[in-house]
Order: structure tokens, then C-alpha cells, then sequence
């Protein structure tokens, strides 16, 4: 079964990932792909932290700590190797680690009085690093404010605020530095607001995407197109002008039905459900992870 059209044809593999007798994922919520084209799936169970091959054999798993509230996981490629940045929306905090689990550094919420009063009101959804290590922590299930710190985890300063007006945000869930200008710019998947803001790298608001979205999540860059797991039910391509590509998987009526996401005897395949996060290996294979309390984990497959 094939999705898109063009060169963005893919394969839909919705049997992908082969977990090991005794473990089960709970809500998937993050992927990335390493160097190695190796998939990391951050999901809420014991085995938070899962690792396959790209033909879906598991590797290893770990993170327990975070099997509540596992969310967004980013890929840091640095000079001392690759690392991965977590965010745990319940235990209210953001972790770097080793691909295999070592701990750098955790950090809690920031040392800011005048926008929180308690942990609880700090809540991470995601996380993304510019060209100069500098990483920006996405609050998106608690105060909506966006929170940049130095590459040793210092932090520098804050954006963002409750509101609709340009530079305000509601569910600001993920965000990318889109490195394909000559400019470095700032993604924010305003994802209360059904939109897209572009931002300086220092927090300045320069832009909206606003077409063609339903409650955008985070994003991925391939080839000079961005990827974005829309929440209600399909995975969005633009080029590198903000040009609709395709919309993938699209599946309108699933939000409407009740008890979504958690409607598995309803889940089809070339169709999804809530896709929370993707990403491309170095093939242009595309993978989804996507909302829903047993977890969901599909392979793209691209086609030459």
C-alpha cells in the first residue's frame, strides 16, 4: 500500500517494530534516528527509551524513570557524538543523555517567579538546539512560554506568553531551527493556535504558516522539505518556499469519533490516527509515532 505521489511515494509498514516478548509500548510520543539509522521511540511505559534497526529489530531499551511521562525526544548531533534531549511533562523536567541512557545534565523548570510558582506549572513538551549548541525547551502543557538555555545548560532568556497575537502562543508543542536559508530561523508549532510562528533565534516574532494545519506538533527537516505530524490524523509536507507537498495518511473523521485517539479497533492501515512525531532516516524513510494509549509506530518506506 502506497501513500503520496511523486517523489514522496512511500510504503506504508505499519508492522515495523518487533518488540520483544513481555514488553509493550505505551503512548509513543517521540522518535529520532541516528547516524547509524538506528529509530529511538520515547514512549510511557518501563521501557521508555526503546532502540531498533531500521528493519524494526529491537536493540536495547531503558529510561523507566520516564515511563509516565515520556514526550518529546530530540537528536543532538555535536562534536563529542550524538546525544538525546527528553522531555518528561510529568516529572516536569528536561534531560541530555547518551544514546544509551547516560545522564549529562536534568534541569526543572526555570528561575522565573514572574511565570511560574510551583513545578507543577512547568510542564516540557519539547526540545530543539541551534548551530551554536544554545537549546530551546518548549513548555507546551503548562505556562506556553519557550525557554532558550547556553549549550551547558545555562539559561539565557524566554519568549512567548498566553495569547493569539503574533509572538503569543497556546500549546507552543515543538519547534525546529530551520537551517535551509541563509538565516538560521526558529519554528514553533503553535499548536493551540492551529499555526506555525517563525521566530528569530533570539525570540523575535518574523512569521506565520497558517494554511493547510490541524494542530501541528513538532517537525523534521529531509531534503529541503519540512515534515509535521499534524495531531488530527495526518503528516504534512511542505518544500522549502512553505509549498504544500502532500498530506499523508489523512484521515478527517478520526478526531470526530468517540473516544479518540484511543479507538484501536478502528485504526486503519495507510491511515493515521493522531500522529504526535516523525522523522527521516538517512534513506528517506519516513517514521510516525503517534498518540494512543497502546502505542503506534509506522515505517514509510520511500519508493525510488
Amino acid at each position: 500500500m502506497v501513500l503520496g505521489s511523486g517523489s514522496h511515494r512511500f510504503e506504508w509498514q505499519g508492522d515495523w517494530a518487533r518488540l520483544p516478548a513481555g514488553k509493550a509500548f505505551g503512548k509513543t510520543h517521540g522518535v529520532v534516528t541516528d547516524a547509524l539509522d538506528n529509530v529511538y521511540i520515547f514512549n510511557t511505559s518501563p521501557d521508555a527509551l526503546c532502540t531498533f534497526d531500521r528493519d524494526g529489530n529491537f536493540i536495547r531499551s531503558w529510561g523507566e524513570e520516564y515511563k509516565d511521562g515520556a514526550h518529546g525526544l530530540y537528536l543532538s548531533r555535536e562534536h563529542a557524538g550524538e546525544f538525546l534531549f527528553l522531555t518528561d511533562h510529568v516529572k516536569h523536567v528536561v534531560a541530555k543523555t547518551t544514546l544509551e541512557g547516560q545522564k549529562i545534565f536534568q534541569l526543572g523548570r526555570p528561575n522565573r517567579p514572574d511565570i511560574y510558582s510551583a513545578d507543577d506549572d512547568f510542564n516540557p513538551t519539547d526540545v530543539c538546539v541551534a548551530p551554536n549548541g544554545d537549546f530551546y525547551v518548549f513548555d507546551g502543557y503548562g505556562k506556553p512560554w519557550v525557554h532558550r538555555y547556553s549549550a551547558d545548560a545555562k539559561y539565557i532568556d524566554s519568549f512567548g506568553g498566553d495569547g493569539s497575537e503574533p509572538g503569543k502562543l497556546k500549546c507552543p508543542h515543538g519547534g525546529w531551527v530551520d537551517m535551509r536559508g541563509t538565516t538560521p530561523v526558529l519554528w514553533v508549532a503553535d499548536r493551540g493556535n492551529n499555526r506555525i510562528q517563525k521566530f528569530t533565534l533570539d525570540g523575535r516574532h518574523i512569521g506565520f504558516i497558517t494554511a493547510e494545519l490541524r494542530r501541528p506538533c513538532c517537525f523534521f527537516e529531509f531534503g529541503g522539505d519540512m515534515y509535521i505530524p499534524d495531531l488530527d490524523a495526518r503528516v504534512t509536507l511542505f518544500d522549502r518556499n512553505d509549498r504544500l507537498i502532500a498530506h499523508l495518511g489523512d484521515n478527517p473523521t478520526a478526531p470526530a469519533t468517540p473516544g479518540w485517539p484511543n479507538i484501536q479497533d478502528k485504526l486503519q492501515p495507510c491511515k493515521f490516527n493522531s500522529p504526535h512525531a516523525c522523522c527521516v532516516d538517512s534513506h528517506g524513510d519516513l517514521y510516525v509515532v503517534e498518540w494512543i494509549s497502546t502505542g503506534r509506530v509506522t515505517k514509510l518506506h520511500r519508493q525510488r
